[in-house]
């Protein structure tokens, strides 16, 4: 693909000979259905709907009512195929329009779909086009409708989505989090002209304000004063310039600051105010700078009267005169900043470009109810946040030239938050961010391409996923250890490698079911105290089985014998790095809890030999258990699907854990992830409704990737455990400890002052 199809110095004649790449760009076509099209004065931006057929490892329990021979494994494992929803939006300039459609028309297979939703101003212009190559019908939408449609479908579906763009900070983009509640907002959106639009729900919003002085103006005045054509290059010359060459500042005119009005020397007084009284030329970077300058403060005294009026405090930026540039983005924020004294941050979309193609295409599937499920980002085929301009940062253009993507799937369920967090619009998942963290970020990226390389070498078909690591660390959002393990996951799933660990965990279940009686009969031998203490030790020895940290999967693969009791020695002695026991202790001799949740961790002896005899303790202590585990797999961590098998063996094996089941004391839940990490913001509706239902008064999470790499520092409203084995050497040192040292956190909300009763 060469990275423009343009020819001749005019830039207007198409290049025939291009040839697209159908696996890169289209993707899926065969199953595409529903179409949508946003065309703009410069860009199209193309959506369709396919189904994607996925590899899913799928486990089932054996029939065990005949008797038994020694060795034969508790559950079968077997591939399916899954057939699932996405979404595909691809931009691209007009110019290549013509031979896109081309191209859709010739790999497009009987679809059924007989009309194709359309807006922006371009979908008149290219409306016989469309209806003739593709014969179907175009249907116009309101393209403000569409707009706010869209925005509020990334809002609600992609983490990360929002951010604060800081120039001169060490990580430029400053992600935000998912807000539980996306209203109201105001959506300046800066095209030709800036419209300025009060959205109060999904339906309602209204056109608070607007003004001529927007994109259209820059580019305009742009061209007269510089000569310059192209919108891009203007904005390059732009970020060359220096804007106090022609800008009359208020020390130009005070010979300094104007200190009693508050005003700083640098202030502009007068924006182009110096080309009046100074006979000399102007360069034309020069030029563009104080147009960018008096355009955009403009625009942002304009945002910060309407948000003031509307008492709004999230107020985000797009149009055609942002798309992600730094130059805009930036001046942008710095007028919000000064006409609001940092009281309103400028936020702008990762996806911002899409925001009309999604909201034409939403119009069309209402039949669907898209915004009845969860959606999320597909690594694999987005092409991350990234500049339209090919000539502002061109190693990031390498992967699709002139092309962006974005992928979309839809969950299998609904995503929420958990009902205990303390402030959902301020929880962060994730304990360290990698953007701003450059140890931490060196140490976790080289880790990660090492897992990678190990997983690729057998993967001819993983072929631009190492692409990933071309991109600025921000592409898809907050660079974290979550997120980087998240997008390995994710992109085994996309390459048919479902569950690579199935077999280690079958064997391992296999193996640790034969101790569990043994382990439960030598707790029962102990003082109640005793007991206490070595229940938290088994937990702990039990997380040290885990074939995602690299220092056990060594010892695990060296020395198969390395069993429960050999962990247990592993184990760092008391007082351990984070040593909330005694207070534990104490709280046990209290009443019971209502209800503990517990998001466990791995497969086999963790399960099996840890987490199984901790719950038959609350169990009998009169406290409800609800056991969360992934959805999906990842690593070694416990599926649903096999949780309910272990439970029914070891049910049949006891009679406490056989009467919860039975008496509906002991629920086992979907989480609704398929991950090594958590996250509390995108939990399965399902859990959210148990906790609810059975007044959750204890929360205990396991595991490194759960309790330290995400949620230490998440703040519930109710009592919480967080532990873990730290089997990082890195990270152990980090912490202040050395490896296999303990993290035992006991926390109790401050606004309970005491024990829940």
């Amino acid at each position: 693909m060469a990275d423009s199809a343009q020819t001749g110095s005019s830039g207007d004649s198409m290049d025939k000979s291009i040839t697209l790449p159908p696996d890169e760009i289209f993707r899926n076509l065969e199953n595409a259905k529903r179409f949508a099209i946003d065309i703009g004065g410069s860009l199209t931006k193309l959506a369709y709907y396919s189904t994607v057929q996925h590899k899913v490892a799928k486990v089932r329990s054996f029939d065990h009512t005949m008797k038994e021979t020694e060795g034969d494994p508790l559950y079968e494992i077997s591939v399916q195929e899954e057939i699932t929803a996405r979404l595909h939006f691809i931009k691209f300039e007009n110019a290549y329009i013509e031979t896109c459609l081309d191209f859709i028309k010739d790999h497009l297979v009987n679809t059924e779909t007989k009309v194709i939703k359309a807006t922006g101003g371009g979908a008149y212009k290219f409306k016989e086009l469309i209806e003739k190559k593709l014969r179907l019908k175009v249907d116009k939408e309101d393209e403000m409708t569409c707009l706010i449609k869209g925005c509020n479908f990334v809002l609600k579906n992609i983490p990360h989505e929002a951010f604060v763009y800081a120039k001169h900070a060490d990580s430029e983009f400053r992600f935000q989090n998912t807000h539980p509640d996306i209203f109201p907002y105001l959506l300046i959106n800066i095209g030709s002209g800036v419209s300025i639009v009060k959205v109060e729900s999904e339906d309602k919003f209204e056109r608070i304000g607007g003004s001529s002085i927007g994109g259209g103006t820059f580019w305009g005045l742009g061209a007269l004063l510089t000569k310059t054509k192209r919108f891009d290059e203007l904005l390059q010359l732009a970020s060359k310039g220096q804007h106090s060459s022609v800008d009359m500042l208020v020390k130009d005119i005070y010979g300094g600051a104007y200190s009693s009005l508050g005003l700083t020397g640098d202030l502009i007084a007068s924006s182009f105010g110096k080309s009046a009284t100074t006979d000399k030329e102007f360069s034309k970077e020069d030029m563009a700078k104080s147009l960018l300058h008096m355009i955009s403060n403009d625009i942002g005294q304009l945002a910060c009267l309407y948000a003031r009026l509307h008492n709004l405090n999230r107020v985000y930026f797009g149009g055609f005169f942002i798309r992600g540039h730094p130059v805009t983005m930036h001046t942008i924020t710095y007028s919000i900043n000064f006409f609001t004294k940092g009281e309103v941050q400028a936020l702008f979309l990762r996806h911002e470009g899409y925001l009309g193609a999604i909201g034409a295409f939403l119009k069309g599937a209402e039949e669907d109810n898209p915004n009845q499920y969860s959606w999320g980002e597909n690594y694999a085929g987005s092409s991350g946040l990234m500049s339209v301009s090919p000539d502002l940062n061109p190693m990031q253009r390498a992967r699709s030239g002139t092309f962006d993507m974005l992928e979309m799937d839809r969950l299998e369920r609904q995503l929420v938050n958990l009902p205990l967090l303390q402030d959902p619009s301020s929880y962060i998942p994730d304990t360290v961010d990698l953007t701003e963290d450059a140890l931490a970020r060196e140490y976790w990226l080289s880790c990660f391409e090492e897992a990678l390389d190990g997983v690729t070498s057998s993967l001819l078909s993983f072929g631009h996923f190492p692409a990933f690591f071309s991109l600025p660390a921000s592409a898809y959002g907050s660079l974290t250890v979550r997120s980087l393990l998240d997008t390995r996951e994710h992109c085994l799933n996309e390459f048919n490698f479902p569950d690579p660990y199935s077999k280690v965990k079958q064997k391992e279940n296999d193996v640790a079911l034969k101790y569990f009686q043994k382990a439960v009969m030598s707790l029962e031998k102990l003082s109640w105290e005793q007991r206490q203490f070595a229940l938290v030790r088994g937990l702990l020895a039990g997380n040290v089985f885990d074939w995602g940290a690299k220092a056990v999967s060594d010892v695990l693969e060296s020395d198969p014998e390395f069993g429960f009791e050999e962990a247990k020695h592993q184990l760092q002695e008391r007082p351990w790095l984070v040593d909330c026991y005694s207070e534990w202790l104490e709280r046990l001799k209290g009443p019971p809890h209502k209800c503990a949740l517990f998001f466990v961790d791995n497969s086999g002896i963790d399960i099996i030999l840890g987490v199984f005899p901790f719950v038959r303790e609350l169990l009998l202590r009169g406290t409800e258990v609800v056991l969360a585990s992934n959805s999906g797999p990842a690593l070694n961590d416990v599926t649903n699907s096999e949780l309910q098998i272990l439970t029914e063996r070891i049910a049949a094996m006891d009679s406490i854990i056989h009467a919860a089941l039975k008496e509906d004391r002991l629920t086992l839940v979907q989480s609704g992830s398929s991950s090594p990490c958590l996250d509390l913001s995108r939990l399965d509706k399902a859990l959210a409704t148990v906790v609810l239902e059975r007044h959750t008064d204890l929360v205990v999470i396991e595991g490194m990737g759960r309790a330290i790499h995400t949620n230490y520092y998440a703040m519930l409203n109710c009592e919480s455990l967080k532990l873990a084995v730290i089997k990082n050497s890195w990270l152990a040192e980090r912490l202040g400890g050395k490896i296999f040292s303990v993290v035992f956190k006991y926390e109790v909300p401050a606004k309970t002052h005491g024990l829940q009763q």
